[in-house]
Parts: C-alpha cells; structure tokens; sequence
C-alpha cells in the first residue's frame, strides 16, 4: 500500500487509541484545546515554582545574577539569562581572556559568545518594537515560543495516536522535566518551538522550510547539530528514493542550509577571537563544559546510587533528578523505535541524548538539555491518550502541581540552571 506524505506505518500490534463516539473537533477547536491544556497546565507549575521561591526566600541573599533578585520572578532571569539580556542590550565582544594565576578547570572569563545569537536578538527587536524592558520581552518570547512549541508537539504525535494522545503530550510538555525553563529568561522554548516544526515540517517532506528553520535552530543552540543530522539522513534517503531531478533538488537545497546558522556563528565567533576553534575553547575554560564521551556521566551514574556527590559539580537533589531523568529517557527509546516513528525523529532523538550524556557539564541541568528530546513523549502520550478525560487531567495535573519543584525550583534554586 502506497502511504500519503508525512503518513506513519503503525505497526500492527500498537494498540489503537479506544474508540470515541464524539465527533473530531474542528481544527480551530483542536488548536483552544491543546493551547488551554497546556497553558493550563503550565500555569500551575508556574504558580507553585514562585510560591515556593516566595515561602523560602533564598533568592533575597543571593546575587541577583545568580538565582537572587528584588522579587521571586527575577530569578527567572537570572544565571544564562543575565547573559542573554547583555547580549541584547551591548552586543557581543568575543574574546579569550585567561583568569590571572588560574590553574584548575577554569582558567577563562566568561563571555558572551559563549550564547547564541537568536534569542538576544528576538528579545531585544520586541523589547523594541512593544516598549517592554529586556526582562519583560525575553520572558514574552520564551512564553508564546512555548504555546507555539505546544501546537507543534500535538502535530507530531497527533499522526501517531490522534487528538487524544496529542492533547496528552502537549500536557507532557508542561510538565516534562526541565519544563520549567519554558517561561524564563532562556533560549529553551524558542529553540524547542523551531525543532519540532522543523521536524514537522521534514515529515511533510516540506524540504525548504524543513530547511530553514534548521538554519535558524543553529542560531538558538549548538545542539542542533542533532537536528541538522536528522535532517540530512531524511534528506539523502529521499533523494535515494526519488532520482529525478525535480525530486531531489529541494532536499538538497535543505541540506546545504540546515547547517549554516550553526556553522556561520561558530565561524564569526572564531573569527573574532583569532581562533577558530574558540567556542569550543570558551566552552570548555570558562564553564568546564567539553565533549566526554560520557566520562562524567559515568562518574555520575556510580557515584549517586551509593550517596557520594564528590564529583565535579554536584547538588545532592537536582543530581538526582536528573539520574531519574536520564534513565525514565533511556527507558522511552526503545518504545518509541517500536513504534516505528520517521527516521528523523529516531536520529532526532538518539543524537540529542548521545549529546547530552557525552558531555561533560553541571550534570543537574540534565533535564533542561534532554528537554528538546520532545518525541520521547509519543509513547507516554499514545498510554494517557487512551485514558478517560478524568483520569488523563488528575495525573497530568497532579504532576503540574509537581513540576513547580522538579522542573523549575530544583533547577534554580537546589542547582545552577
């Protein structure tokens, strides 16, 4: 049987969503449900997480470019989001400067090239543009960024197991570990928001607005790598599929764009330093993040399960979070290839993982980096999609209500975001 485009061939022992007599709703009704579900949801996070910055108080001693500030909601934008809001008020001043008499892991200033480009520059043309300060505009964008990213989840596993399980996953984006850096003063929601329409979009074999988005992801954050090799797999199997001439030329065309935000910044920034490999050594000096091969993933993983945190970087609960985290992500994969699912997703997924625990960074922001992992909700969202409404709203509010800790307050306030 010949499938449409952008059509998936379930395999025939994936249990179907349970037949509901109601009628479909209309696309317009679709779309209110899954943004109310989400923003729902995420309200409720959203409220516990500044009650509980409010009821503690910690924030009052800390620096306010460090978790601290005048009021429980300047934490959201403080850490990476003090340097985004630099970025957007001064620009970038790329450079290598060696901290005098340093010897250890860190031996380099911080510096905001360390940031890409795309979120200082969205935040700064709103703040421009609407009147609001930079605080208010990046928290603009981080919060439509995340409904449209939302609308984008429920696409995606919408063609798996139909409304129902797309609804669920929207709600699981609201609650997912690391959900609390979608409304904040970070480039999460927006780089989320582009992958899963750029991965949409590769679904519907649109190749070129596949192919820009791509690009623009390479702006937002240097993990899409794993998306820019998504999509190039897609791309050079349906050019294998599809010799002739006028089927191939547009995935090419993806192909050859996808990697230049990624590539062209990296570049700049190298430029600018004298050194072109100068990201990569800022990375790696100044915040002790540099490629493993999962040596400190592993110092992790046989240090937490017998209660040692003498490791580089530890925070007791966040850490633990996060092994929960890795592990209930590692579980998801097989059942998502299962599944069956496009190949751009499964290398989508696996590279973003592969990345992650690869890297050697503050192991308690796990969470935040496997956010984007976003097809790993299918196979959850395909179990909750066959639950009945009341059932589906107690457990995905009750871990809203949750949320506010594991996903928002334990990052900020238990660990470094």
């Amino acid at each position: 049987m010949t499938l449409a485009p952008g059509t998936l061939d379930v395999p025939a022992d994936a249990c179907p969503p349970a037949a509901d007599p109601r009628p479909e709703p209309s696309r317009a009704a679709r779309r209110f449900q899954v943004l109310a579900t989400y923003g729902t949801l995420k309200l409720a996070g959203f409220a516990v997480f500044l009650l509980l910055l409010s009821w503690a108080g910690d924030y009052r001693t800390k620096n306010p470019r460090f978790g601290g500030g005048a009021h429980p909601w300047d934490v959201l934008a403080s850490w990476d989001g003090w340097w985004y809001q630099q970025i957007a008020a001064h620009g970038y001043h790329p450079a290598l400067v060696p901290v005098p008499g340093a010897t250890g892991l860190i031996t380099l200033e911080g510096n905001s090239a360390a940031f890409f480009p795309l979120y200082p520059a969205v935040m700064r043309l709103v703040a421009e543009c609407t009147g609001l300060g930079l605080y208010g505009a990046g928290m603009l964008v981080s919060v439509v960024c995340s409904f449209v990213a939302a609308l984008g989840v429920y696409a995606v596993t919408a063609r798996f197991g139909g409304h129902r399980a797309g609804l669920a996953a929207a709600g699981l984006w609201a609650v997912w570990p690391g959900s609390g850096m979608e409304w904040t003063g970070y480039s999460e929601s927006l780089y989320v928001a582009l992958a899963v329409w750029a991965c949409h979009a590769v679904m519907d074999r649109r190749w070129i607005t596949a192919g820009l988005l791509t690009f623009a992801t390479g702006l937002a954050r240097p993990t899409a790598t794993a998306l820019i090799a998504a999509l190039t797999v897609a791309a050079l199997l349906a050019v294998v599929r599809d010799r002739r001439r006028s089927g191939v030329l547009r995935p090419l065309t993806a192909i050859a764009v996808a990697p230049l935000g990624l590539f062209g910044y990296l570049g700049w920034v190298g430029y600018r330093m004298g050194d072109y490999g100068g990201y990569f050594k800022l990375q790696e000096g100044a915040w002790a993040h540099t490629f493993d091969w999962g040596r400190y993933t592993v110092d992790v993983f046989t240090s937490v399960p017998v209660g040692r945190f003498d490791y580089l970087s530890a925070f007791p609960f966040a850490d633990l979070i996060g092994v929960a985290v890795v592990l209930l992500d590692i579980a998801l994969i097989p059942l998502l290839i299962r599944l069956r699912p496009p190949v751009e997703l499964v290398v989508y997924t696996v590279l973003t993982v592969l990345t992650v625990l690869g890297t050697q960074q503050i192991f308690c922001n796990v969470s935040r980096y496997l956010l984007p992992a976003f097809p790993l909700f299918i196979p959850l969202a395909l179990a909750l999609g066959r639950l009945r409404a009341p059932h589906r709203a107690v457990l995905l509010g009750m871990a809203a209500l949750a949320s506010g800790s594991y996903a928002g307050y334990a990052l900020f306030e238990l660990g470094v975001p």
